[in-house]
């Protein structure tokens, strides 16, 4: 729709994203059934670190799984906390997302790996692992190799980085809409996506 764009910031290693996703996915055909273009933005939810997590944050983050398990239902392979080494590390996965989008595989990517560190217990962390899942989608691997450890790679991811921040959201994921130049924060539910469209055609409107 003409002045209309629709952001989705997220992090592909940010388990809420992934809690959200089948409400998101609805959402997004129902976004484009209308021709409000949908573009996704990277976060950033931790810097580059080569760091095993300490046992505390293991503990912390595999709680959120449970307990957003415990809520929604979502599927977690909990197998992933002794098979992989984990680290606080998201900009990895970030990059590789970039990396797809110039190979026309930016949602794929990130479906990609959401299902290597949910399901698949895969380190999202892991070079090795983004390589991996662009030789399954079918990509030109040593193009996407090439790009992840590009200059021009680091400074678009810094330019997401930077236009995340300044947008009006509160964390991950968030969905903001900008329709003639004003900036909205769109309601996010878990279970029904349902008042987010309501919100935002009343914004149409």
């Amino acid at each position: 729709m003409e002045n209309s764009q629709f952001y989705y910031v997220h992090d592909p290693m940010c388990s809420w994203c992934w809690a959200h996703r089948p409400q998101w996915d609805q959402f997004k055909k129902a976004l484009e059934s209308r021709n409000i273009p949908v573009e996704y933005v990277v976060g950033g939810l931790a810097p580059d670190s080569d760091k095993p997590m300490p046992e505390e944050q293991k503990e912390t983050v595999s709680g959120y799984w449970r307990k957003i398990e415990a809520l929604l239902g979502t599927p977690f392979n909990h197998d992933f906390w002794n098979s992989a080494t984990p680290r606080r590390s998201t900009y990895p996965a970030c990059r590789a997302v970039i990396a797809a989008k110039s190979q026309q595989a930016e949602e794929k990517m990130i479906h990609a790996l959401q299902e290597a560190y949910y399901l698949r217990a895969l380190n999202p962390s892991d070079v090795s692992t983004h390589e991996l899942l662009a030789a399954e989608l079918g990509l030109d691997v040593s193009k996407f190799s090439n790009e992840l450890a590009s200059n021009e790679l680091e400074a678009e991811f810094n330019r997401q980085l930077r236009f995340a921040h300044s947008m009006p959201i509160s964390g991950f994921p968030s969905m903001v809409l900008k329709h003639n130049d004003q900036w909205h924060s769109i309601v996010l539910d878990y279970k029904d996506y349902s008042g987010a469209l309501a919100q935002v055609e009343e914004i149409l409107s």
